[in-house]
């Protein structure tokens, strides 16, 4: 490197922050488009997987080929995924929430099919002896009963997928990923660095967003504080 081009090299930040506020509505429709992708695939994928629960519940013997072919779809490479589907059917949308869908599935599945067996058979007796219908019943009884497990699997999709979004950018959508593409293409540090941090942001907001979520819908499912007081106080006696 010559003279002059190591004095720009050196004189250049890490962080252009006037580049940034120049790009600030670039970034907001980056912001959008993330949270949009992330929305789609995580809302389709629990679609697809609570029906396959339900299928897997009602037959049991079903359960195992659905978990294989979702570990299947779970276990290829996402570059490898993305240009089967680019050679099927194009760049765009659809191509990159088809490879989103598909790496939500295994988590939900698997999820929701522990939530409703890990509700007591006690509580369906119960329920079938109040009269309650299969459907009526999974509904007022089985679902609301296994959502802590179903939610903490939404959690985890949520979170996995954010991250997914931004390798999108290598067929035309991506969210912040487009800012890391665009940086490392031009070798300008500042598009990587904001759509890294905020790639990360977002993904523990989506994480704090479903905490909460879980404590609205099922506020049984955390412990007691006095509880956990006593309980240490009882290991520490011993």
């Amino acid at each position: 490197m010559t003279g002059a081009g190591a004095m720009v090299a050196a004189e250049e930040p890490f962080v252009d922050w006037e580049w940034v506020g120049d790009h600030l509505d670039d970034i907001r429709s980056l912001f959008v488009e993330h949270v949009q992708l992330t929305a789609v695939a995580v809302g389709v994928g629990f679609a697809i997987a609570m029906a396959l629960a339900l299928v897997a519940t009602r037959w049991r013997w079903t359960y195992a080929p659905l978990a294989s072919v979702c570990g299947v779809l779970y276990s290829i490479p996402s570059l490898a995924l993305f240009g089967i589907l680019v050679s099927a059917i194009g760049l765009g949308f659809t191509t990159a929430e088809i490879a989103l869908v598909s790496y939500t599935l295994l988590i939900l599945l698997r999820n929701i099919v522990a939530g409703l067996d890990g509700v007591p058979e006690a509580t369906r007796e119960a329920a079938d002896g109040m009269g309650y219908e299969r459907w009526r019943r999974l509904l007022r009884v089985d679902l609301p009963l296994a959502a802590p497990t179903i939610v903490a699997g939404l959690r985890i999709a949520t979170v996995t997928t954010i991250g997914l979004v931004t390798v999108t950018a290598l067929v035309g959508e991506g969210g912040f990923g487009r800012l890391i593409n665009d940086g490392l293409q031009r070798n300008f540090s500042t598009p990587v660095v904001v759509g890294t941090v905020l790639s990360v942001a977002l993904a523990v907001a989506g994480d704090l967003l479903f905490v909460g979520l879980e404590r609205v819908v099922a506020p049984w499912a955390r412990p007691a504080a006095g509880v956990g007081r006593i309980r240490r106080g009882e290991r520490s006696d011993g």
